[in-house]
């Protein structure tokens, strides 16, 4: 493969946010665009809403999302997707693009070393049980702060019908006593994940070196810092409160590769 100099820009389809001051915010993008960022790829983001991704994956000539699939069996088309005019290749699902990222440029650093794709995917699993009590706040504060008009419409109808189960997004989100209950849940799943890493005594997932595995726990945490602020409490709690700050130095501690224009 030729010289990062000489490569064309990869594409990155991402979601827009209509919050003042916040461009990147999904935390499945958010893996895609720190892959592409820690290996030092040239590439540009293609901003899309959601009732269009369907549509201009399929005019890219990408296909469906070969993980996930909709309720009913059919295919599904999803972000992060990626388009590399340096091979041809349309590459969507977080996971995938960082497994070609590292086949088609393994001059770059690694995002899955050798052997550990099934740690890897192992991770991935543990983690969505974990944190996945965050979508009920989540939800409701993605619709009302972080989307544009026609997102909105979508992502409501959408949510309803998949991880919701039926129920609107602010018939989802806890009410009195329970939002302080659905927290510690977030906060116990991520406790969890930092046991794992202060049993190695480890400043990464993996030890000393980062992985992909931090860019799942970063887009996580991106999110969270993009909805709630920078200076709300909700990010306070998760940055320095919980875990001894574990969340908030990890963060920093993937700077370096925070571009998202």
């Amino acid at each position: 493969m030729t010289e990062a100099a000489q490569l064309k820009p990869l594409i990155l389809y991402d979601f827009p946010s209509k919050k003042p001051g916040v461009k990147a915010w999904n935390l499945n993008t958010w893996k895609a665009r720190y892959s592409l960022n820690y290996k030092g790829l040239p590439y540009k983001t293609i901003w899309i809403e959601y009732p269009d991704v369907a549509s201009t994956l399929e005019a890219a000539g990408c296909p469906p999302n070969p993980i996930v699939r909709e309720p009913d069996g059919s295919p599904i088309y999803t972000l992060p997707a990626i388009v590399d005019p340096n091979t041809g290749a349309c590459v969507s699902e977080s996971l995938l693009i960082a497994i070609y990222l590292d086949k088609t440029y393994p001059d770059k650093p690694t995002l899955i070393p050798a052997g550990t794709r099934a740690f890897h995917e192992a991770f991935l699993d543990a983690f969505m049980p974990n944190t996945s009590p965050n979508v009920r706040i989540a939800a409701l504060k993605i619709s009302t702060v972080l989307l544009n008009p026609r997102s909105e419409v979508y992502f409501r109808e959408v949510r309803k019908n998949d991880v919701l189960r039926g129920v609107s997004v602010e018939d989802a989100y806890p009410k009195g006593d329970e939002v302080q209950a659905v927290w510690k849940q977030v906060e116990d799943g991520m406790r969890k994940m930092a046991t794992w890493m202060d049993k190695g005594g480890y400043k990464f997932v993996m030890g000393d070196k980062i992985s992909f595995a931090d860019f799942v726990l970063g887009g996580f945490l991106q999110m969270n810092k993009k909805m709630w602020g920078e200076e709300s409490k909700e990010w306070k709690n998760i940055s320095v409160d919980w875990d001894g700050g574990r969340w908030g130095r990890l963060l920093k501690d993937l700077k370096e590769y925070e571009r998202d224009d």
